[in-house]
């Protein structure tokens, strides 16, 4: 699993072993976190299929752009350029595109090489966070309405068709992660309680389940591959739960946020 953490200062990526029993950083080289460009030097990991590559946004040059790295930290190159923030990177099944946030749009860009295409039109809302299925075959994302504060998590087809809302939870429901078996999505959400929690529902809404109990922000759901676990973020520390509810603190914690499954194969 790789993480973001700023136990060194600047924002940057770190590993850990399944069972939290070793940490390290992967990031080679070190921001200077006296600026905004060096504070915010690796965020929003994620994983390619084979396991191989991390994408990551960074705003080490200025704006906030896409960079893809190997697994051990190095041979850093940058993915995406331009005058408008790039984040929340996401890789698809294959291995061919990668999905991200342009202002408040989810866009998709081919990871080989070539022009980035829009693939919500929210009509002045703010789009965020996609995630594609296991199969493929659709992108979850978050959505608020312009004008509105709540937001809800919505699911599309890859090539932009058939957006349609999943939850209806009214308050603020935001970063889907799939399940392996692509049946179900988690997502953090404020809906039944004061503060965030991790809750998952089938594809059209229903069978909500809330997976974790806590009486802090409990956040950044990310479904193990095995689909045993879901590890999220509370407290400044990385954390999985179980399917019964079993909550397991695996990082020291200080700012650790934003945990990513290594894909198994």
């Amino acid at each position: 699993m790789v993480f973001v953490s700023t136990r060194d200062g600047d924002y940057a990526l770190y590993g850990i072993d399944a069972g939290g029993r070793h940490e390290w950083r992967l990031s080679k080289a070190k921001g200077d976190p006296s600026s905004p460009a060096g504070l915010f030097f690796q965020l929003q990991p994620a994983w390619s299929p084979d396991g191989a590559s991390i994408a990551f946004a960074s705003r080490r040059d200025g704006t906030t752009q896409l960079y893809v790295m190997r697994a051990d930290g190095t041979h850093t190159v940058r993915l995406t350029s331009g005058a408008a923030d790039d984040s929340k990177p996401a890789w698809s099944p294959d291995g061919r595109e990668i999905a991200f946030v342009r202002e408040g749009e989810v866009w998709i860009v081919p990871f080989f090489g070539g022009n980035a295409h829009r693939l919500t039109r929210g009509l002045g809302g703010d789009a965020a966070d996609p995630a594609w299925s296991p199969n493929g075959k659709l992108i979850a994302y978050d959505y608020r309405p312009a004008g509105f504060s709540i937001r809800e998590i919505w699911v599309a087809r890859a090539d932009g068709s058939d957006q349609r809302q999943v939850t209806h939870l009214r308050q603020v429901s935001a970063q889907p992660t799939w399940s392996p078996k692509g049946d179900r999505i988690a997502f953090q959400s404020n809906a039944r309680s004061r503060n965030f929690e991790i809750y998952s529902s089938a594809l059209d809404g229903s069978e909500l389940k809330r997976e974790t109990n806590s009486s802090i922000d409990t956040i950044d759901p990310a479904w193990s591959p095995n689909g045993e676990t879901i590890a999220f973020s509370r407290d400044g520390a990385i954390w999985t739960v179980d399917r019964t509810g079993h909550a397991v603190k695996l990082t020291s914690g200080g700012n650790d946020a934003s945990p990513a499954w290594r894909p198994t194969g």
